[in-house]
């Protein structure tokens, strides 16, 4: 294997196990190179990935990064747990507990942006939006994906009398 061969597979392997965006200077550093050379790697490394027109690419916008090409981000969806903004879980987490929730009265309870939320929730599956009676707001429920996401077993309204039990239990002891 040639030496250039030798670094492209070993820029690949630290690019795969670090999964995240990083400089030309922390890949030199890291493999104990010259940037310049690892610049030369990293160049022939796109091309290869861009020739073999696989599920994968190399993407240099915010540093150098391997990643699932944007026409197949519906698998990784379906098969990767889904990460959420610790503001969007509180806003699920309020769902959750008071399933079935009128929209209107989660704005009131999370603000503005809580259709923000419930719109990514929807798109990832993980509550459902249904109209009201009234047809004038949503009621918001959560789905079978998001027992699967959360391991729950049973409904979430069991888990919310479980909880406050425990937060009555908690109430007993601060006396």
């Amino acid at each position: 294997m040639s030496d250039i061969n030798k670094l492209k597979s070993r820029v690949e392997a630290v690019l795969f196990i670090t999964a995240r965006a990083m400089s030309p200077d922390e890949i030199a550093n890291i493999l104990g190179e010259e940037k310049d050379i690892v610049e030369e790697a990293l160049l022939e490394l796109i091309m290869d990935y861009s020739a073999r027109e696989g599920a994968l690419e190399i993407d240099d916008e915010s540093g150098y990064i391997i990643q699932v090409k944007e026409e197949h981000t519906d698998l990784v969806e379906l098969l990767c747990p889904v990460d959420l903004k610790p503001a969007v879980l509180r806003t699920l987490s309020v769902i959750a507990l008071k399933e079935p929730i009128r929209q209107t009265e989660l704005k009131e309870l999370r603000g503005s942006t809580a259709y923000e939320h419930i719109q990514e929730l929807v798109e990832k599956g993980l509550i459902s939006k249904t109209r009201d009676k009234n047809g004038r707001s949503f009621n918001l429920k959560t789905t079978p994906k998001f027992a699967e996401y959360f391991k729950l077993k049973g409904d979430t309204k069991n888990l919310a009398k479980i909880l406050d039990l425990d937060k009555g239990v908690k109430d007993e002891l601060k006396d």
